[in-house]
């Protein structure tokens, strides 16, 4: 991909984004009055899980990017070795507390590492550092320091948890300080939209292909069914989503821009 092109990615984003961001401004109650629907089996299904994936991947990037250093290739397999015991810790807390959510955190850091370990166990890691630091870098950046610092500081209070008549209802662009509330921006939508990178590994191949195809419909489809099942469920408004959204896309293209060219 060209620094052109890069270039113009990074400015369509923005726009994009900017559109959005004044639409959700003005309209973001009515929409969620208009979309929330608490029952929802798939929008219940998306807040339990949405962002179990995302720490699966995670998990493997950072254990291939310290592995990467170590020169034997098997030793580098120790790391992943150590996140499949912390995968099953959180199964065995998960499956005695009756906790779904660690249970399936338990369950998809073993598998997700597990099957890696053993799908690469001749191949050197370090030839996938470049990739793991783009998966850590977005991580480390998006769900972990901006989503997190920027929802204590907001203090947006849910759609789900308003009083009677919409009354503390604020707009995006209004910060309410430290008040123990944390819509504003979501922090599923932003693990939902990890996969970002993982679009990296297919920029080369033509768009006719299968696996370019299948990975672009895979990658974007579960970060926009994560980040909907949040509006549906009154967990998030759509300008929380959006803006998780556009960190993670920014993130991914702008290191992105610096670690490959």
């Amino acid at each position: 991909m060209k620094l052109s092109n890069i270039n113009l990615i990074i400015i369509l984003i923005i726009v994009v984004w900017a559109i959005l961001a004044v639409i959700f401004g003005i309209y973001d109650l009515q929409i969620s009055i208009a979309l929330v629907d608490e029952t929802s089996n798939w929008g219940n299904f998306g807040a339990d899980y949405g962002e179990i994936p995302g720490y699966g991947l995670i998990a493997i990037a950072l254990a291939t990017y310290i592995g990467g250093y170590i020169p034997n290739v098997k030793k580098q397999k120790i790391l992943g070795c150590i996140g499949i015991i912390v995968g099953m810790i959180y199964l065995i807390i998960g499956l005695l507390s009756s906790d779904v959510t660690d249970t399936a955190l338990g369950a998809t850091l073993i598998l997700s590492l597990l099957i890696y370990i053993v799908l690469t166990w001749n191949k050197d890691w370090k030839d996938f550092r470049k990739i793991s630091s783009l998966i850590s870098i977005l991580a480390i950046l998006n769900p972990l320091l901006l989503v997190q610092l920027i929802k204590v500081f907001w203090g947006r209070v849910r759609f789900r948890d308003l009083s009677t008549g919409y009354i503390d209802f604020t707009p995006w662009f209004i910060p309410n300080g430290f008040t123990d509330n944390y819509s504003f921006p979501s922090g599923h939508a932003a693990m939902s939209w990890m996969f970002l990178p993982l679009l990296v590994l297919v920029k080369e191949k033509k768009w006719s292909d299968p696996i370019k195809i299948i990975t672009y419909i895979l990658v974007f489809g579960w970060g926009i069914f994560v980040a909907l099942s949040r509006v549906i469920v009154g967990a998030h408004y759509a300008s929380d989503v959006l803006f998780s959204t556009f960190f993670a896309m920014i993130i991914t293209v702008i290191f992105y821009k610096k670690i490959y060219k």
